[in-house]
C-alpha cells in the first residue's frame, strides 16, 4: 500500500492570511529581481538618449581602436599625445612656409559636418572671424598617426563652440574655402582633443551673436497678434534682443562683430593716450569713491562707507583741477564715470569711459578747444588707418558711409548762436523758433548735423560759446560778453555730442559768486573743498574736456546703441553680467 502524500495545501504555508509573511529568501530575490530591472531600464533610456544625441555620445570616452591615442578628451593645457616638436600657430600668421609642416592648433570647434563613415570637414575658428578648414580621413591600417572610423565618428559629434587642440599638417585645398577666412590652406587633421567642451545646446549660436540687433528694450518685447516676431525680420536668419545677447554674454563676445568693435574701442583709447603724452601731457588716476555729490548734482549713486555715505564720481572734473593746482601744466586720464540718471536712450549708460584732458592756459581758452580738435583729428584719421579691417567687419553687420572729416585749415567752428540761427533759417519747420540762452535738444543736435554736413562737407565739427544758464558753475563767463555766454564748447560727430569741455574759473571769489548765483550753497559737502584749492596757493587759467569713449566708437561706427560699444553695458534696469 503505497504512502499516502501531503496534499499541496498541506506542503504549502498558506499565504491568503493576512498576518503571514514570505521567508526571508524568497523576499530578497523579488527585491533583487525589481532592482535589476530597474538598473536595466535605466540603461535601456540612457542608451536611448545617447543614441537620439549625438552629442552625449562624444562625451563618452572612445572605444578601443588602433587610434585611441589619437583622440578623446584631455583637460591639460597641451595634451601630452601630441608631439611637442609640432609648430604651434595661430591663423594670422600661417604662410607658405609652413607648407607640408606638422603643427598644433589651438581654436573653437566652429562647424563639423560628416562626409560619409570615413570623413570629417571641420572649421576651426581663432578669434574673431579667423578660421580655417580642416579634413579629418580614415587611414590606411598600419599608417603612422592612424585616424579610424571610430575617431571620425567621435569628432563628428563634438558640439559647436568646443574649444579643441589638433595635430595636422598643413597642405594646399583643391580650390579656395569660400566658407573659411583661411582659403588658401587646410588642415589634415590626424589628432584631435576636446579641451574644454561646450554644451549640446548653445543659449545662443555664433551666427545669431554675428547678426545686427534692433531691439535693446531692456525689458523682453511681447508678442501682440498679427505682428511679426523678431525672428521673422529681414535679416537673414533669427537675431536676437540685446538682453538675450547680455544673458549669453561668452557667444555674444565671441561675435567676430563685437569683437571688432570692441578692437576699434582699443584703438581710440590708444591714439588718445599716445598723441597727449607726444604733447607733454601727463597721465593721473581720478578716484571713483567720493565723499560729496560731484558738482553738486543729485544724480549720483551713494552707498555705505564704513560709518559714513560715499558716491561714485559723475566725472574727474575737480581732480584734474586739483592737478593742474597742483604743479602739472597738462594732464589726461581714463576711467569710469557714474551717472544716476534714469535715460533709457541709444546713447546712454549709467557707467561709462571718460577720456578727460585738462591743460594751462597761456593766451586764449582757443587754445584747449585746438588741442582737443586735434586729439580727436588724430583718433578719426588713426583708426581709419588702422582700423580698415575691424572697420569693414563691423559695417557688413551695420552698414555705415565713411564719416567726413574737414580738411586741415578747414575745420567747422560756429558759435552756439550761429548754430541756433542756422537751425532757424534752413532747418525743420519745429525749429524755427529755438532760442540762444536754452540748450540745444537731441533733436535739434541731429538736425543741426544733417544741415552742416550739406552746407560744409564735414560730420565733424564745434559749437563754442554756449549760453550760461546750459554751462555749470566752474564755467569760465565770456569777459568780452554782457554774461550770457560762457568760454565753453561742445564737439559733435554725425549730429551727436561727443565732447564737453572749455575754460575753468581759477579765481576763488569769481567761483564762490557763480556758485552762489547757481543756487548752489558754497558751504555745502564737497563744494566748500572745491572752492579751497583755488584758496590753498595761486591756480593758474586752465582749460579742458571730456570725451565719451563709448560715443566716439558708436558714432563713429553708426551703431544703432552706444551700448554695443561698452564691454559689459550697465543701464538703469541692468546690472549683470
Amino acid at each position: 500500500m503505497d504512502k499516502q502524500q501531503p496534499s499541496s495545501s498541506a506542503a504549502l504555508p498558506d499565504r491568503t492570511a493576512a498576518n503571514d509573511e514570505a521567508p526571508e529568501g524568497e523576499k530578497v530575490s523579488k527585491k533583487a529581481a525589481k532592482k535589476a530591472e530597474a538598473k536595466a531600464k535605466k540603461a535601456a533610456a540612457k542608451a536611448e538618449r545617447q543614441a537620439a544625441n549625438p552629442a552625449a555620445q562624444q562625451q563618452q570616452e572612445p572605444s578601443e581602436d588602433p587610434a585611441k591615442d589619437n583622440y578623446g578628451k584631455d583637460l591639460h593645457p597641451f595634451p601630452a599625445a601630441l608631439s611637442p616638436s609640432a609648430e604651434k600657430i595661430n591663423l594670422r600668421s600661417l604662410g607658405d612656409s609652413h607648407f607640408g609642416k606638422v603643427v598644433v592648433l589651438r581654436a573653437w570647434m566652429q562647424n563639423v559636418r560628416m562626409q560619409g563613415a570615413k570623413m570629417a570637414f571641420m572649421e576651426l575658428r581663432e578669434e574673431r572671424n579667423w578660421a580655417i578648414q580642416g579634413v579629418l580621413q580614415v587611414s590606411k591600417e598600419g599608417s603612422e598617426n592612424v585616424v579610424s572610423k571610430n575617431m571620425v565618428k567621435w569628432v563628428g559629434g563634438i558640439p559647436a563652440e568646443t574649444f579643441v587642440a589638433v595635430e595636422a599638417t598643413v597642405e594646399k585645398p583643391y580650390e579656395p574655402i569660400k566658407s573659411c577666412r583661411v582659403t588658401d590652406y587646410e588642415l589634415h587633421i590626424r589628432k584631435c582633443f576636446v579641451l574644454a567642451a561646450a554644451p549640446a545646446m548653445l543659449g545662443m549660436t555664433l551666427a545669431v551673436a554675428n547678426r545686427a540687433i534692433t531691439n535693446f528694450s531692456d525689458e523682453e518685447a511681447k508678442e501682440a497678434p498679427g505682428e511679426k516676431t523678431e525672428t521673422e525680420t529681414e535679416q537673414a536668419g533669427p537675431v536676437a534682443t540685446m538682453l538675450t545677447h547680455l544673458d549669453n554674454i561668452v557667444m555674444h563676445k565671441r561675435a567676430p562683430v563685437q569683437q571688432a568693435i570692441a578692437d576699434v574701442r582699443i584703438e581710440v583709447k590708444e591714439l588718445f593716450r599716445s598723441y597727449l603724452r607726444s604733447h607733454n601731457f601727463r597721465e593721473f588716476e581720478a578716484p571713483c569713491l567720493i565723499g560729496a555729490a560731484s558738482e553738486g548734482g543729485a544724480n549720483v549713486f551713494q552707498l555705505p562707507y564704513f560709518n559714513k555715505e560715499a558716491f561714485l564720481a559723475q566725472s574727474p572734473q575737480f581732480y584734474k583741477q586739483i592737478e593742474i593746482a597742483g604743479g602739472r601744466k597738462r594732464v589726461f586720464g581714463i576711467g569710469p564715470v557714474f551717472r544716476a540718471e534714469n535715460s533709457n536712450t541709444p546713447r546712454h549708460m549709467t557707467e561709462f569711459t571718460g577720456l578727460d584732458m585738462e591743460m594751462e592756459i597761456v593766451e586764449s581758452y582757443q587754445e584747449v578747444l585746438h588741442m582737443l580738435e586735434r586729439v580727436l583729428l588724430h583718433i578719426f584719421h588713426g583708426i581709419k588707418e588702422r582700423c580698415a579691417e575691424e572697420i569693414k567687419t563691423i559695417r557688413s553687420i551695420y552698414p555705415s558711409e565713411d564719416v567726413l572729416l574737414p580738411e586741415p585749415g578747414k575745420e567747422v567752428r560756429l558759435s552756439f548762436a550761429e548754430g541756433q540761427k542756422l537751425l532757424r533759417e534752413e532747418g525743420p519747420e519745429e525749429f524755427r523758433d529755438v532760442r540762444d540762452d536754452e540748450d540745444m535738444s537731441t533733436p535739434q543736435e541731429k538736425a543741426l548735423g544733417a544741415l552742416i554736413r550739406a552746407k560744409y562737407h564735414t560730420d565733424f565739427y564745434v559749437l563754442d560759446k554756449f549760453p550760461e544758464s546750459a554751462r555749470p558753475f566752474y564755467a569760465k563767463v565770456d569777459p568780452e560778453s554782457d554774461g550770457s555766454v560762457t568760454n565753453a564748447f561742445d564737439f559733435f560727430l554725425c549730429g551727436q555730442e561727443i565732447l564737453s569741455g572749455g575754460q575753468r574759473i581759477n579765481d576763488p571769489d569769481e567761483l564762490e559768486g557763480r556758485i552762489r548765483a547757481k543756487g548752489v550753497d558754497p558751504a555745502s559737502g564737497g563744494i566748500k573743498d572745491y572752492i579751497d584749492i583755488f584758496r590753498q596757493a595761486g591756480v593758474p587759467p586752465h582749460g579742458g574736456g571730456g570725451i565719451g569713449l563709448d560715443r566716439v566708437v558708436s558714432f563713429y561706427l553708426n551703431l544703432p546703441s552706444v551700448q554695443l560699444a561698452a564691454y559689459f553695458p550697465r543701464t538703469p534696469k541692468r546690472l549683470t553680467p
